[in-house]
């Protein structure tokens, strides 16, 4: 995404759309950084009983339905966005949106 210290092109709020500015402190840049989950796996004694080559053969077939893009996308992404003051204000108190 855009570097607001580098590119010439002024940044616009991705909540509201209001012109920022680089170098009046007006907005914040976000960085965010998400990744799948990397605890070990809890295998069961089902998991042991399955058939691991049809296992491994879904998984193959899950995979070909996906783009490389949405594949790397599901174990991590990361990405960043501006927001002006006001909408960093309402963002940072409720990230989620829940």
């Amino acid at each position: 995404m855009n570097n607001p210290q580098t590119d010439l092109t002024p940044p616009i709020c991705q909540r509201c759309g209001t012109l920022l500015t680089p170098g009046r402190g007006d907005f914040y840049v976000i960085n965010l950084h998400a990744h799948a989950e990397a605890s070990d796996p809890v295998i069961t004694p089902e998991d042991l009983a399955k058939d691991h080559a049809a296992e491994m053969q879904n998984i193959a077939d899950d995979l070909a339905q996906i783009s490389p893009q949405e594949a790397m996308d599901s174990v991590y992404r990361q990405m960043q966005f501006f927001l002006c003051r006001p909408c960093y204000k309402i963002w940072i108190e409720n990230p989620t949106g829940t």
